[in-house]
């Protein structure tokens, strides 16, 4: 079984789930908590891992994870997490369940309210080593299993970053064959998260040639090799969600560059509790409004990304992703999601404090948050 040889080395290839009690063993853990969600129960995809677990082990089950996760469940699993006796934390499902199961591992052994541990708070200082935790994907968008940082939406509903080299999973199950039975809009959606960690990671100024070249080869695995569509277009192709499950662990690998202004608008979307809408698939809809405002400020980077995904180099990057939303099947716009004018100020504001910004190549003023969010929307 082919091991990646980075800091929580994952099992990566078809069956890897098999070796999930060989993992819990590693990890000195006898009860996990799972933290997925009620989709994954429906569907029998948490009975399947509990049948890959040997009876030496007792996992205790929460499956209400929502969309987006927030600071109210993290408290919720946490309780279960301490009334139970658990002793590690497994996030099986897709970025949700595994940023939950994150945040819970962290509040397990840490005093205080998720808050005060989120970036934007001061908190990456204050993170220190968390409960052992393993992450299992079902998805290929988030990376989440393989990266540094959680996204709760907290009370005060700010979408806010978590981010500690602690918050690495200890180790993680990579298995395609748990993604063949996602439905093309959710296929779709997590894609173009995959694709949008590898794309901003490139374009960040930050100095980082070897994340930039991880990035670069997800991007080819995505749009060069048409994973994406393929995938989207039929589930069970084996090969396509192999290359679509490593594109999504390669945008994580390379997001530790840093991601940039579309992270900040889609954090800012999916702090809404009421439209509840799916992060990767904000992401493929904002990319090419971006891409236009980043034209001219990122040097010869919009060429090297055309070569990547085996383009011309003149092609005209935001119509080409708009295309391909178009092919598999994403919005057209964010007024197709039932975003409305009158949340543009309120948007704009949540995205100028989205740490993001550190590392976007052209950081706009508040006037311009408004008006990307109106393009957005048109």
């Amino acid at each position: 079984m082919p091991q990646l040889n980075y800091s929580n080395r994952p099992y990566f290839d078809h069956g890897a789930l098999e070796h999930i009690s060989e993992v819990l063993g590693n990890l000195n853990i006898s009860k996990p908590l799972i933290c997925t969600d009620p989709g994954l129960l429906d569907i029998g995809m948490v009975d399947l891992i509990r049948n890959n677990i040997s009876n030496q082990y007792t996992p205790v089950i929460f499956d209400q994870t929502p969309a987006n996760p927030t600071e109210e469940a993290v408290e919720i699993a946490l309780a279960k997490y301490k009334s139970e006796g658990c002793d590690g934390v497994v996030g099986f499902g897709g970025g949700s369940s595994i940023d939950l199961g994150k945040a819970v591992a962290l509040m397990a052994n840490h005093e205080g309210s998720v808050v005060d541990y989120s970036v934007n708070e001061g908190g990456l200082m204050k993170i220190t080593e968390t409960v052992p935790m393993i992450a299992i994907p079902t998805t290929s968008g988030t990376g989440s299993e393989v990266s540094a940082g959680s996204v709760i939406v907290m009370r005060d509903g700010r979408k806010l970053i978590l981010a500690s080299s602690h918050l690495v999973p200890n180790a993680a199950i990579c298995d395609p064959d748990l993604t063949v039975g996602l439905p093309p809009v959710l296929t779709a959606g997590a894609g173009m998260d995959a694709l949008t960690h590898c794309v901003e990671a490139v374009l960040s100024p930050a100095i980082d040639p070897p994340a930039e070249a991880v990035g670069l080869d997800g991007i080819e695995r995505v749009i060069r090799g048409n994973n994406l569509i393929k995938a989207v277009e039929d589930g069970s192709n084996k090969e396509a969600r192999w290359n679509m499950m490593m594109a999504s662990t390669e945008g994580a690998l390379a997001f530790s560059k840093g991601l940039g202004a579309v992270h900040s608008m889609s954090h800012a979307l999916g702090a809404d509790q009421h439209l509840r809408l799916h992060h990767g698939t904000l992401n493929g809809v904002i990319l090419p409004t971006i891409l236009r405002f980043n034209h001219g400020h990122v040097g010869d980077k919009y060429s090297r990304i055309a070569r990547a995904m085996g383009i011309a180099e003149s092609t005209d990057l935001p119509d080409f992703i708009e295309g391909l939303n178009q092919t598999i099947g994403l919005p057209k716009n964010l007024s197709e999601m039932g975003v409305t004018e009158d949340m543009i100020p309120g948007l704009a504001e949540h995205s100028m404090t989205d740490p993001s910004n550190a590392t976007t190549p052209r950081l706009p003023s508040q006037d311009e948050w408004e008006k990307l969010f109106a393009e957005a929307m048109n």
